[in-house]
């Protein structure tokens, strides 16, 4: 069984920002793979399926960003998953824009969000799938840059980055991430 997390904030208010790439590529997957994510329990929506014959449970935390960690530890020990099944997505200002990067593990940089789930789960040896937003222009606008809504043509610049991400899940389940990241990377 599989874990796979998208980071972001309480839809519908911040739908469609930066900060929400976790969240888009989550609704993707549940939309191509027929599974609901309107279960509510471990401070988050889930829903249970399977993709490529795999069990999975796909999160949205609804603790908002910097508290992702919370929900993810208790899905997490509920049904009792290994680190290495776990699978975070979400938005890396670090990377540029529509760049997509699948890691075995690492760090969580600037990200709060990841901080928490570093935190929480005490490791960052788990899949992460990073989605480049860009840098913006002034970092003191780090906040406003990651939440604001997009208009529509910043929006699909980055629609096939949440592409590109939702088929590597797939694959990564599949052929392992070894062989997804030379795919994807």
């Amino acid at each position: 069984m599989y874990l796979i997390v998208g980071l972001g904030n309480p839809e519908p208010t911040y739908s469609k920002t930066r900060h929400n790439m976790g969240f888009d590529v989550i609704n993707k997957i549940a939309k191509k793979y027929n599974i609901e994510v309107t279960k509510k329990n471990f401070e988050g929506l889930y829903g249970q399926g399977e993709i490529n014959g795999e069990k999975v449970i796909l999160l949205k935390p609804q603790t908002y960003m910097n508290e992702s960690g919370k929900s993810i530890i208790k899905a997490k020990n509920f049904y009792k998953i290994p680190i290495e099944n776990i699978i975070i997505i979400y938005d890396d200002i670090d990377l540029g824009e529509g760049i997509v990067k699948l890691r075995k593990k690492g760090g969580a940089g600037t990200h709060n969000g990841m901080k928490s789930v570093i935190a929480h789960l005490k490791t960052d040896n788990f899949i992460h799938v990073r989605i480049g937003t860009g840098t913006p222009i002034f970092k003191e606008l780090l906040i406003s840059y990651v939440i604001e809504p997009l208009k529509e043509e910043q929006y699909n610049k980055l629609i096939p980055a949440i592409d590109k991400a939702s088929k590597a899940i797939p694959d990564i389940i599949s052929e392992g991430i070894d062989k997804a990241m030379n795919l994807y990377n």
